[in-house]
């Protein structure tokens, strides 16, 4: 790599601001290839998904919704409530890990192939862009040109789809929030009955348009935190877009008839195509940086060059640094493998989380402030227990308790039997003992919950007897 100051500025201040702490826009030439083409089959495909989700429905739940006012979260179809929250935090704990995991090997890929960020303006906004102001030398001559009727016009339509287009991202988050069927009878009835949803619902489209529209890059170079971590997360082993230095240096233009080796020349012509088509404006060859969002552009820009000068593909790849250097393939190490150890077992804990989890939740005690236990007529002894069961499923059910383990007599004092769909049953009940059945302090039972028949919680109580 070059030592020239002008190619070493980029340590001192990220791709797109100048000298003067001014932004540099980025005017991104349309990218393709192999490469591109993959990362478009995978955007659109988790386009479709991230789209689709909050309206499709498994079981009469939908797909996806994360109803955070309720704290109410359904999974393909599965309901999680407050008592799920345990789920949440190994599911959190793991996500941490598999991001340290993930970018310790594999870089920042997920930027570049997953994040919807990225998605939303590489394959949406910015195919939308290509398509009304032309790529991007088309783009730089109308951003510097006058304001004429067709500039105007060309401004105007695509500010307007960007708005429109915005409108529609907030509407299918909000559907994630309160789900499709909420959304939809918001959508269709009077304004003027939701009008804090609707300014809500303004306010976000005008923060994803300013997103898409204004800030683009500088959400991933200065905003999110992804971006700085890698510093922190990434080592020499990490594997990332990389330009082979030790392939491409010297850099040098191509000339006819040239015997590059014997002119100290390395396979770098240095024709900028890696840089022009970036979406965050760096120059790949000076190394990893934090604005590179492992998107691939670079690679297929390269490739198409090196296909063209017949040169092997490959002077940009996917590598790690350590191999680079010592001309050796990507391998994991220690370090790598242990996380990857850690992040698998943790993926067993939840995944078993999630499928032992319970759709009923039954929680039996004794009831506060009340004596130990009561003396009834017929030398019977009872005591008494608040009751509590809670229905995750979208159901409504009818229960009725019974007594699964010991000599005892159950009453709940309700009269109400029906269990609602993704509610609570909440009674007393009395647990009645005959006293020359009672043969120490503490007796324990377990207490059955059936619906239609069949067992669908259980849970234990402790009976307190006279002391014999």
């Amino acid at each position: 790599m070059s030592n020239n100051k002008e190619d070493i500025d980029f340590r001192d201040r990220i791709a797109t601001i100048d000298a003067k702490g001014k932004r540099k826009w980025v005017f991104a030439k349309k990218p393709g290839g192999k490469w591109f083409n993959k990362r478009q089959f995978v955007s659109y495909s988790l386009l479709a998904f991230l789209v689709l989700a909050p309206f499709v429905k498994i079981g009469g739940e939908p797909m996806l919704m994360f109803n955070i006012f309720e704290r109410k979260f359904v999974i393909f179809g599965k309901i999680f409530l407050a008592q799920d929250f345990y789920i949440f935090a190994v599911a959190m704990l793991t996500g941490v890990v598999f991001v340290i995991v993930f970018t310790l090997i594999f870089g920042r890929i997920f930027c570049g192939w997953i994040c919807p960020q990225t998605i939303f303006m590489e394959f949406v906004f910015r195919r939308i862009e290509y398509l009304i102001e032309g790529d991007w030398t088309h783009q730089k001559k109308l951003a510097k040109a006058k304001w004429t009727t067709e500039k105007i016009v060309k401004k105007s339509v695509k500010h307007s789809l960007f708005f429109l287009l915005s409108f529609f991202v907030a509407n299918i988050f909000l559907a994630y929030v309160i789900g499709s069927e909420e959304l939809f009878s918001i959508i269709f009835d009077n304004p003027a009955n939701h009008i804090g949803g609707l300014i809500s619902i303004i306010i976000f489209s005008f923060v994803f348009y300013g997103v898409f529209a204004f800030m683009r890059e500088q959400v991933c170079t200065t905003i999110c935190p992804y971006g700085r971590l890698q510093g922190v997360l990434l080592d020499e082993h990490s594997m990332v877009i990389t330009y082979d230095y030790e392939r491409g240096e010297n850099r040098g233009k191509l000339k006819r008839n040239e015997n590059r080796e014997e002119e100290g020349k390395g396979d770098c012509i240095d024709c900028n195509q890696c840089v022009n088509v970036c979406p965050t404006g760096i120059d790949i060859r000076n190394g990893t940086q934090l604005e590179c969002v492992n998107c691939t552009a670079c690679i297929d820009a390269c490739n198409t060059i090196m296909e063209g000068i017949k040169k092997p593909k490959g002077l940009i790849r996917y590598a790690s640094e350590h191999s680079i250097k010592n001309k050796i393939d990507f391998i994991l190490t220690r370090k790598a493998k242990a996380y990857s150890v850690v992040l698998i077992m943790l993926v067993s804990v939840l995944t078993t989380l999630i499928i032992t989890r319970s759709d009923f939740n039954v929680t039996a005690k004794r009831t506060q402030g009340s004596a130990l236990f009561h003396e009834m007529e017929g030398g019977k002894i009872s005591n008494l227990y608040s009751l509590s069961v809670i229905n995750k499923t979208n159901k409504d059910l009818p229960i009725n308790f019974k007594i699964l383990e010991g000599d005892a007599e159950i009453k709940i004092i309700s009269d109400a039997r029906t269990l609602p769909k993704q509610g609570r049953f909440e009674s007393s009940f009395i647990l009645i003992m005959d006293e020359d059945n009672i043969e120490k302090l503490k007796t324990y039972f377990t207490i059955g919950v059936f619906s239609n028949g069949e067992l669908i919680d259980k849970t234990e109580v402790t009976f307190i007897g006279p002391i014999i």
